[in-house]
Formats: structure tokens, sequence, C-alpha cells
């Protein structure tokens, strides 16, 4: 059984950077399928891993799995770059708490997706399915496609993320390009905290999606997610010049 999903671009276009996808709590690779067909499509190659377990995996192994899987990606050239890590959830939370090692560690960029929040009152309490996915997405594709896999782990959103791996992640000053998303309708977000990161961080967008959820991703607005990653991901590969400046607007 294969480690990982691959999406590729368009046959003949040339591959614009790799992209590593670390889902979240209770979630499996093929819930990034869309996500990752949405990013090859723009011919970025998109590889997606299996959700860390941070109760038993710690984040040395975690960045063993990152570098392995990256370097598995390589051409003749090596590693196509810009090299961009996306965390979703707990994946989120990993991933910005492996900025803090390193400097020789580092991503090109990272996307940081529905970071859990550390505050009380940002952890889910238990209850049905139904509302576990209602804290998650109402997008009725995503709730479909998440009770249809039999390798969803529901209830997963009351496992706590280990304090240590949710300080690093808030507390990192990393200049590394950051992308954090979240929805204004997250419960499990702590969006005072999320403002306050991204302006601690030389290199960092905080990009609010109006009425998404936890699984910002993945909500009902994901083609407008899509499209803000995908405008990220030519920001970064060009220096971080903005491509287009909006110089008057209808609304």
């Amino acid at each position: 059984m294969t480690q990982y999903s691959d999406y590729f671009g368009p046959e003949g276009l040339r591959v614009r950077g790799t992209v590593l996808v670390v889902p979240g709590r209770g979630e499996t690779r093929s819930t990034y399928a869309r996500f990752g067909k949405r990013l090859a499509a723009d011919a970025y190659r998109v590889r997606v891993l299996d959700a860390p377990d941070l109760t038993t995996e710690d984040l040395t192994t975690l960045a063993a799995r990152l570098s392995e899987a990256a370097e598995d990606t390589a051409v003749e050239d090596g590693v196509v770059r810009p090299l961009v890590l996306v965390g979703a959830d707990a994946g989120a939370a990993a991933v910005a708490a492996l900025l803090g090692r390193e400097p020789g560690d580092q991503p090109d960029a990272v996307v940081l997706a529905g970071l859990p929040g550390r505050a009380p009152g940002t952890t889910a309490t238990a209850g049905t399915w139904d509302e576990e996915l209602d804290v998650r997405t109402s997008c009725p594709a995503h709730r479909g496609a998440l009770t249809q896999d039999p390798e969803v782990r529901r209830g997963s959103l009351d496992d706590a993320v280990p304090e240590a791996v949710l300080a690093a992640a808030y507390d990192s000053e990393a200049a590394v390009p950051t992308l954090l998303l979240v929805g204004d309708a997250d419960p499990l977000a702590d969006h005072e905290a999320l403002a306050h990161t991204a302006k601690s961080r030389p290199s960092a967008r905080l990009s609010v999606v109006h009425g998404a959820h936890h699984d910002v991703l993945n909500d009902l607005q994901h083609r407008s997610v899509a499209a803000e990653v995908v405008t990220f991901l030519e920001n970064v590969r060009n220096e971080l010049r903005p491509l287009i400046t909006v110089r008057s607007s209808a609304w």
C-alpha cells in the first residue's frame, strides 16, 4: 500500500513547484483529493501524506517523513522548488511547529489551514457524527466524502493536540512565508491569536474565509480557497512580489 496520494499537472507543462499536504485529525489522504487535483491543474506537483498521530509520532519523525516524501518527487535536477508544506488542523500545528527547527530543514513556504486554538472554548466536545460534520463543513460533497470514507476516524476532533506542539506553532517567529487560512465560522479557531501570529511574523498573510468552518480547505468556498492558495504559491515563486495590484475595485 502506497504511503502517498499523488497529483500531477497537465502533460507537457513545466512543474511550477512541489506541494506536500499534511492532513489533520481523523482525515485521510482521500480527504484532499479535490484540493490536490485543483492545485495540480495549475501545474503544481502535489503529494498528500498520511495524517500524523501527534500522540505517538514526534516532530523529528514527521520531519523525516516530509523530507523523504519531497525527495521522492525529485526529477533529474532535484526537487522542483518552491517546496511548500500545506497543513490542516493538527497537521497545520505540526507544520508550524517544525518551522522552529534548523534552517536547512525549512520549506520555501507554508500554508496553515484551520490551525486549532489553544484557548478554552476552542476544543470540540463529544457528540454525534452530524454534529462533528457541522463543526467541520457545510459543503454537502465534503460531508458525503467524509461519511463514505471508512478510514475517516469519527470523533477525532476531541483528540487533544499536544500543548507543546501548539505552543511551538503559535510562538514561532520563523521568517518562512506563511499563509494562514481560517473560516470565520470555525469554532475551533482562536481568531485573536491567529491575528497576533500573522502580525508577529515578517512574511505572513492571514486570509479569513467568510462562512467557512473548520475544514477550510474543503468547505463550500473551496474554489475560492484553492485560488487563494494558488495566488500565494505564485507570489512565492515571484519572491513575494504580488503579480497583480488592484488599483480600483467595485466591491
